[in-house]
């Protein structure tokens, strides 16, 4: 059985409640006893009882994540952030992935209510005031990632709108004189929440409006292999620009097995600026949409959230064009 807080204050000659000042870093105590206990408790391997703690505090020292998958390497950076961070703050980490699944997203959401967590940070599919007024009644504080839910729910993201309108006037900058929006997601529009890929849509019809002499084109069907090809114009000089970076790479490698060579033939831009492009020749102009930055964030006005301080709940942050050698 491990050492308790008074074991600790025996050995140390000391109260139960100084114990606590210098274990916790609370109120007053003298330097040399400080450090005695610490010391103490280093020695014979004191750790501090969560349980008991949170039963004293009404807290778990858990937060919940629900994000779709780990296939892609943008969740996979974001939840390493999360983690990263949760852990600053001395706090452990439930993940669950809805995979695109609208009742199993709302059932996880449920089950870490069931275990108490202290918050939940959720990148869904779900949208709209109905499913608001559910995690309304759930009682716990939510911060949402990516895809907005409805107005007045906390959120954290990108100007993607804006994000994608600097991408294609670097695309028209290149001499491109058709460009090809690749956005699969958008076929998914009427039963899920493809927020992120909407405000990206949005951003290259617009700039592209304010270019009437470029030739622009959007693909919104998951069949974007085939579309893709036969969008390749042999008498325009031709660039695709996809809402995500796994989408680009998928695309390189199916034009490579129908001849098409990027760069040669077409030029190309992806969306996320995922960690391992670094490993990818020639490399790939993106998007950096701030992963890290967006999920520190979350947990940031999460903790803040949950210890009741007045923040603003929606927080927009800045993503850059990363130049690379596909276009």
């Amino acid at each position: 059985m491990g050492i308790t807080t008074k074991d600790l204050a025996e050995l140390c000659g000391v109260s139960r409640t100084t114990i606590h000042r210098a274990l916790h870093n609370t109120g007053r105590i003298n330097p040399e006893t400080k450090e005695l206990i610490l010391k103490t408790a280093r020695k014979y391997g004191y750790r501090t009882d969560l349980l008991a703690r949170g039963l004293v505090k009404g807290q778990t020292y858990y937060i919940g994540v629900v994000v779709m998958d780990v296939d892609n390497r943008y969740f996979s950076q974001m939840l390493n952030a999360i983690v990263a961070e949760a852990k600053k703050n001395s706090y452990f980490v439930n993940i669950t992935l809805h995979e695109k699944n609208k009742e199993d997203e709302k059932e996880q959401l449920c089950r870490l209510v069931d275990y108490r967590v202290d918050g939940i940070i959720l990148s869904s599919i779900n949208k709209g005031e109905e499913y608001k007024k559910f995690l309304d009644s759930l009682n716990k504080p939510i911060v949402t990632i990516d895809n907005k839910i409805a107005d007045g729910i906390p959120f954290v993201g990108i100007d993607g709108k804006k994000a994608v309108a600097e991408g294609t006037k670097k695309i028209i900058e290149k001499g491109y004189e058709k460009i090809v929006f690749v956005c699969p997601p958008l076929a998914d529009k009427d039963y899920e929440n493809v927020y992120v890929h909407e405000m990206r849509a949005e951003g290259f019809k617009e700039t592209m409006a304010e270019y009437p002499h470029i030739q622009a084109s959007l693909i919104d069907s998951w069949n974007y292999f085939d579309l893709s090809f036969h969008e390749l114009d042999t008498k325009k000089k031709t660039a695709f620009f996809c809402t995500g970076d796994m989408i680009a790479l998928d695309l390189i490698q199916n034009l490579k097995l129908r001849g098409k060579t990027v760069v040669q033939d077409y030029g190309i831009m992806g969306f996320d600026n995922i960690d391992f492009l670094k490993y990818v020749s020639p490399k790939l102009w993106t998007i950096n949409n701030a992963v890290t930055e967006v999920a520190t964030s979350a947990v940031s006005l999460l903790f803040d959230i949950m210890n009741n301080k007045t923040r603003e709940t929606n927080m927009i942050l800045e993503s850059v064009v990363v130049e690379g050698e596909t276009l």
